[in-house]
């Protein structure tokens, strides 16, 4: 199963996969995730609750649960140890990555990303249901794979020799634009690059084609066949820097969970500034 599948592919599978609606947005959007799911979505989908689904005992946003924990809710929403699994978003490719990449963490590969999202499936005319998911019970087991996952520790173990790569805006990395959430410091990690992750979009929130996303890496200076960490704001875009990453065969990619509202809220972190 491919990283990413097209809503065409989508319709004419549906009824062999498991659909997951991982809508979510930052506060200013002001939007409800859950309540536009229960509005529309894909048939047979269930919803998966970033926020929710996520580690309680600590004050960083929607960090990955633990195991325990992610197999209890991934089983109630439907997905068991065979499923193949869909992830889309209500913005085309935004929080979906996450997703996918969560499931990728606890040992599921068979999952992808509708590419372009809901706005895709509409436009495909994909059917539509409404009201509350009533999704089956089912068994999954968690198989940690800690090689695409990275922790505070590790991370700042491997500034100065691993490439660490920044999906926040060029403001916010250079330190011009104060951070959305309160209490942290503006700026990035010595030695990252940033790469926006709105750059390995299209206009229409669909990844980008191969021959683009690799004219974007390579004006970077970046080796697509060395060990690379994905960073963002609080772990969500930098899946989709991964995602691209991953769809040009890069098989050494790790997300830092933590992100920059782990690195820019702490006191004992090395912080530059400017580009890059």
């Amino acid at each position: 199963m491919n990283d990413i599948v097209s809503a065409e592919w989508l319709k004419q599978h549906l009824n062999q996969v498991r659909v997951l609606d991982a809508s979510w947005y930052m506060p200013a959007d002001k939007r409800d995730p859950k309540a536009e799911f229960e509005t529309a979505h894909i048939p047979g989908a269930a919803f998966y609750d970033i926020d929710a689904l996520s580690d309680h005992a600590t004050s960083l946003p929607h960090m990955l649960p633990m195991p325990e924990q992610f197999a209890r809710d991934a089983g109630a929403l439907g997905v068991g140890d065979s499923d193949m699994v869909v992830v889309y978003d209500g913005n085309g490719i935004f929080s979906a990555p996450r997703v996918w990449w969560a499931m990728k963490a606890m040992g599921h590969d068979k999952v992808a990303v509708l590419d372009g999202g809901m706005p895709a499936w509409k436009a495909a005319g994909g059917a539509l249901e409404s009201g509350p998911a009533k999704p089956n019970p089912a068994t999954f087991t968690p198989r940690p794979n800690g090689a695409i996952l990275r922790d505070f520790g590790a991370v700042k173990a491997a500034l100065g020799n691993t490439q660490v790569l920044d999906a926040r805006s060029a403001p916010r990395f250079e330190g011009s634009e104060a951070e959305p959430r309160p209490g942290l410091k503006s700026g990035h990690m010595p030695g990252a690059a940033n790469i926006p992750y709105r750059a390995v979009l299209t206009a229409d929130n669909r990844l980008k084609d191969d021959a683009a996303l690799q004219k974007l890496f390579a004006e970077k200076g970046v080796d697509l066949r060395a060990p690379i960490i994905t960073s963002c704001g609080s772990g969500v875009t930098a899946a989709i820097l991964m995602l691209a990453l991953e769809k040009l065969g890069s098989r050494q990619v790790a997300i830092y969970d933590g992100s920059w509202t782990e690195w820019g809220g702490r006191d004992d972190t090395p912080i530059a500034t400017g580009p890059a």
